[in-house]
């Protein structure tokens, strides 16, 4: 009698085992791919004519490209948070840059990550490149969802030495799952590139998600010698910019190849954005990116600082070669794979959206009537923004002039007609100022006092 119970126990435990196999198998991975300090345009199929990117722009053929695609922040930190959390920077709680230094927290640890909603769901969880959005141990990538973890903690590293050194002193900033490691010498794309596809053809098998931070083309600008030759007579600092943008390129290539060769492209689907606009901070020689006609740059919330380029390809399970127009955001990406992984969404507040409808059709509603950003400046005096419809109210924003503004800093643009952002039609239309002022400060004390 025992016996009989015992195999029918063991036959019940495999008929599980194959069942949840089963399951796994159909399953789509996840990769997000999220570049640095990369301009709206800075990709060839965006329209730079002068970049070679023909493994990005394949992924876009393959897949769904965004014209209107915005970060939640125009700086690093934020714009992680918000990704890897689908909510505001604010409600991330973490509004501003985070510390490159170690034992520095950054976002709360309480947050649930992207990492933690796949993790939940049985798969396999990786983070590699950079982090910058928590330096202890409870903040770093192992304790916030990801299985493994690969990279760099702080801002930005030197590409072969991987020393933070902003100030002095330099420090060493190299982690494998919490443990400090050294390669000197070793090209950092390149070890990214190693690390990921180690880890795909350990986990083929599995469903898997990777958070694929690569930290190109953020400063140092350290292309390799074929892309800086091939670029040579372009004019600095363009010619350096790309030769890291095509270097970056190539590296992504390596792990779309990886992919290919295992046989899981079509059951991956391939998430890529930039994490804001591009730099021209003097560490980057003044410039080098691109956002077109548009005003603005990193730090900004004129559109060159948070609209982006960004992608996403199911090959054979959404529509290839197209284009959406709608508004979107990172804070999207979030809610919007759950939903292609069948995957039940936390019960904490998201701000996010599914993008399914717009990415399945073009004539899809876009999922914010509006939306909200503030960054950085005094206090008293914040960078913020509200963009309703055509209309969006800029108040205190990067890169302005003060005779720009009004008496109280406010620029009032009208997106369908002056999508460069050089006309303020504040005076003209003070009723709208008001509505869209109050709309922010009712947003801004939610999203800070509600966690």
């Amino acid at each position: 009698m025992y016996r009989k119970i015992l195999l029918a126990f063991i036959a019940v435990c495999l008929l599980q085992q194959i069942s949840l196999s089963q399951t796994n198998s159909k399953r789509p991975n996840v990769i997000v791919i999220y570049t640095d300090d990369q301009g709206a345009d800075d990709l060839n199929i965006y329209g730079a004519a002068d970049l070679m990117t023909p493994n990005i722009d394949k992924l876009a053929c393959n897949g769904v490209r965004f014209t209107h695609f915005y970060s939640a922040s125009p700086i690093c930190s934020p714009s992680r948070a918000s990704l890897l959390t689908g909510r505001y920077p604010q409600r991330a709680g973490l509004p501003a840059m985070a510390s490159s230094k170690e034992g520095d927290a950054g976002m709360p640890a309480e947050q649930f990550t992207m990492g933690e909603l796949f993790k939940s769901a049985g798969y396999k969880t990786a983070h590699i490149g950079k982090w910058h959005v928590g330096y202890t141990p409870e903040t770093m990538p192992n304790a916030q969802g990801f299985d493994y973890s690969f990279g760099f903690m702080g801002g930005c590293i030197d590409n072969y030495s991987h020393y933070f050194y902003w100030n002095g002193p330099n420090r060493h900033d190299l982690w494998r799952n919490g443990k400090e490691i050294w390669e000197p010498g070793k090209f950092f794309p390149d070890l990214m590139v190693s690390e990921t596809n180690k880890f795909l053809s350990e986990n083929k098998r599995n469903p898997f998600f990777i958070y694929f931070a690569i930290n190109i083309p953020h400063y140092p600008l350290q292309g390799e010698k074929k892309w800086l030759d091939y670029y040579k007579d372009l004019p600095s600092p363009r010619r350096m910019y790309a030769a890291f943008i095509s270097t970056m390129d190539e590296k992504i290539g390596l792990v779309l190849k990886k992919l290919d060769d295992l046989g899981l492209t079509d059951n991956t689907i391939i998430v890529f954005q930039s994490d804001q606009g591009f730099s021209r901070e003097e560490r980057t020689f003044g410039g080098g990116g691109s956002a077109g006609n548009l005003r603005g740059s990193k730090f900004s919330l004129f559109e060159g600082g948070v609209r982006v380029p960004a992608i996403i390809s199911w090959k054979g399970h959404i529509p290839e070669n197209e284009v959406r127009n709608q508004f979107a955001a990172n804070i999207d990406w979030f809610p919007t794979l759950a939903d292609y992984c069948n995957i039940s969404l936390p019960q904490r507040k998201l701000d996010g959206k599914s993008l399914k409808p717009v990415i399945a059709s073009a004539k899809a509603s876009g999922p914010h009537p509006e939306f909200y950003w503030q960054s950085q400046g005094a206090k008293d005096n914040p960078q913020w923004s509200v963009i309703e419809g055509d209309w969006k109210l800029l108040h205190s924003p990067f890169e302005s002039e003060k005779s720009e503004l009004t008496a109280d800093g406010f620029m009032l643009v009208n997106m369908k007609t002056d999508s460069t952002e050089r006309i303020n039609e504040a005076d003209k239309h003070p009723d709208i100022v008001q509505r869209l002022y109050a709309k922010y400060q009712s947003w801004i004390a939610e999203v800070t006092d509600q966690k």
